[in-house]
């Protein structure tokens, strides 16, 4: 664990898991620019420590960096502790997470049963170590990172928006659970997204029109205007509302047979 302090020592702090790159990068600069204190986890201590450097000299904001596998237990175990310990914390990001892609049967299981404990699993014990110090301040949050693939069902990419749909159900159920406590649960539901995340995937995007990304600056944007009015689920992006909400209305075969043609193209290997 490293940290760049600062004198300010009594001001909020944000944790943001998978903060090396993409979007949780850009919820780094974001709140740092801001004048958030942050604990940044992700596996690569390396970019952790040049983004704590960067934003530290920036903006004088303290970075503490926690460099773990969040599919390891262990690890997981000890980031768990450091939010629960955590009295400044106001504002968990569970970012990390991955997708994988291809017909199922031909995927590597491990992997898959990776995927299911980072994008679930950790996400899950997170929330948890995160919330009663956040319910004992009765002020906070906890903003979950989702997809649009969440909506529907996910053809060759199923194990990811399986798990996007729980990070869904199990974060608008918070929602209620907390309304009134002066804590906040969100589900944050980007679309195409420009980060590592499709080639880490192995997703061929040649077909994707442009006008269908956006920044991952833009996705932290509408995320916080979201945590700011009361949002249960954000969906960052007008075509990717319409989309959340046209999939939602269409019958569902329609649906997932609509979208396993055009992934069978993109995904399938």
């Amino acid at each position: 664990m490293a940290k760049r302090t600062t004198a300010h020592s009594t001001a909020r702090r944000a944790w943001i898991t998978g903060a090396s790159t993409g979007i949780g990068a850009a919820f780094a600069r974001r709140l740092a620019r801001d004048g958030w204190h942050l604990t940044v986890v992700a596996r690569d201590r390396e970019r952790l420590e040049s983004l704590a450097a960067e934003l530290h000299h920036a903006h004088g904001i303290e970075v503490t960096v926690r460099a773990a596998d969040l599919t390891d237990a262990a690890a997981r175990a000890r980031i768990e502790r450091g939010l629960a310990d955590d009295e400044r914390l106001e504002l968990l990001v569970n970012n990390a997470g991955y997708g994988t892609a291809g017909a199922f049967a031909t995927l590597d299981p491990e992997r898959e049963e990776a995927e299911i404990d980072l994008n679930v699993v950790a996400l899950v014990r997170l929330t948890r170590a995160a919330l009663p110090g956040l319910l004992r301040r009765r002020r906070g949050a906890v903003l979950n990172v989702s997809s649009l693939a969440a909506f529907q069902p996910g053809p060759h990419s199923a194990t990811y928006a399986a798990t996007k749909a729980f990070v869904n159900s199990f974060t608008e159920a918070l929602h209620e659970e907390l309304r009134g406590s002066g804590v906040l649960a969100m589900a944050l539901c980007p679309g195409f997204t420009r980060t590592e995340f499709q080639a880490r995937a192995e997703i061929d995007t040649s077909a994707i029109p442009a006008a269908a990304w956006m920044s991952a600056e833009a996705v932290v944007d509408a995320a916080l205007r979201g945590l700011a009015r009361g949002d249960a689920v954000c969906v960052p992006g007008a075509a990717n509302w319409v989309v959340s909400n046209l999939v939602s209305a269409l019958p569902r075969g329609l649906v997932r047979r609509a979208i396993g043609l055009g992934a069978k193209r993109m995904f399938d290997k």
